[in-house]
């Protein structure tokens, strides 16, 4: 294992310590709990939003925590969910009065831990509302989930909610919105190459020299089929087509990220794109926004998935509207 780690057990301290030293002008960092939060008060009335996960997946969560995206992050343990205590703090912390809003991926240890940390938060009296996000078209149920993983839309998902928030919607309009994402995103992902879990100091998987892994989830978990090794233009198919296939996308706008696992070069990913944004437009769907980089990874895993969301006016004005966050930042 080949690592720029002191020490396998103390990743995520040691990380939480570099973010405070790099983003120190935007966040602020509980190392107590492991929570990233936002450097600037919370404004009263704002619904606050958080969101978490296993560490591992950078810039997400705590990549998107600032002006216009969430108000904290909870970082678990590499590839770990949060737990409920850390969750429950978040929570208390970002409370302005208004209800907040968690976003969880669909793993179970995610989902059991958020809604612990909702009633634990709601006996002190604050008000929680919950989306489950489960985007991923890959498979119905795999290694870490009952039903759809949690995966892309979980990024556009903050940052266009984050709008809706910063702007003052109340805790209704925000949840029903972010339902309303959800339900209009799927993905798509694969691999090139497994990853290593420091703790583990093996590779999560094994691939052959020549082969892919073809609808993978954010942690290595087996997809629908592994496949020898293609060119980008039929992996983009493989990941399109699906995506295609479970939702109409034609006659609306979309929001389109091509999004690298971790290891692959920018110039790889932008001959993805390439081939996704040509796929689309002979499929009659419109792509008004884009992203092509690393938003949500799986350490140093080579692969790329892509994420489509359904969009409208609306929407469209919510991710134009000013971020300003460690991975997401414009319009300020």
């Amino acid at each position: 294992m080949k690592k720029l780690i002191n020490d396998a057990d103390a990743v995520v301290t040691d990380a939480l310590l570099g973010i405070e030293y790099a983003h120190g002008d935007l966040q602020r960092v509980d190392h107590e709990h492991k929570v990233i939060l936002r450097k600037d008060p919370k404004p009263a009335g704002k619904v606050g939003l958080i969101s978490g996960g296993g560490s591992g997946h950078e810039p997400m969560h705590g990549g998107f925590v600032g002006l216009g995206m969430l108000d904290a992050a909870c970082a678990g343990a590499v590839f770990t969910s949060p737990t409920p205590d850390q969750m429950e703090f978040a929570t208390k912390a970002v409370d302005g009065g208004a209800g907040v809003l968690h976003i969880v991926k669909n793993y179970t240890g995610d989902v059991l831990n958020f809604e612990m940390a909702a009633e634990l938060a709601a006996a002190d009296g604050i008000e929680v509302a919950s989306v489950i996000v489960d985007d991923d078209v890959a498979v119905q149920d795999s290694t870490w989930t009952a039903g759809r993983r949690g995966v892309g839309t979980t990024v556009l998902l903050e940052k266009i909610v984050g709008a809706a928030a910063e702007e003052g919607q109340d805790l209704a309009a925000v949840l029903e919105l972010a339902k309303k994402i959800n339900g209009q995103g799927r993905s798509m992902g694969m691999a090139l190459t497994s990853c290593t879990v420091p703790a583990a100091g093996k590779p999560t998987f094994d691939l052959a020299d020549d082969e892919m892994e073809v609808g993978i989830g954010i942690h290595g978990e087996p997809g629908r089929e592994r496949k020898k090794i293609a060119p980008a233009k039929d992996v983009a198919a493989m990941l399109v087509e699906p995506i295609l296939a479970d939702l109409d996308f034609t006659g609306s706008p979309a929001i389109v990220m091509v999004n690298g696992m971790g290891g692959t070069p920018l110039i790889e990913l932008y001959v993805v794109y390439r081939e996704v944004a040509e796929l689309l437009e002979k499929s009659g769907v419109k792509v008004a926004r884009n992203l092509v980089g690393n938003y949500i990874t799986s350490l140093e895993m080579a692969g790329s998935s892509v994420t489509v969301l359904k969009a409208d006016d609306d929407i469209l004005r919510l991710w134009d509207a000013p971020v300003v966050t460690p991975g997401l930042r414009w319009g300020a």
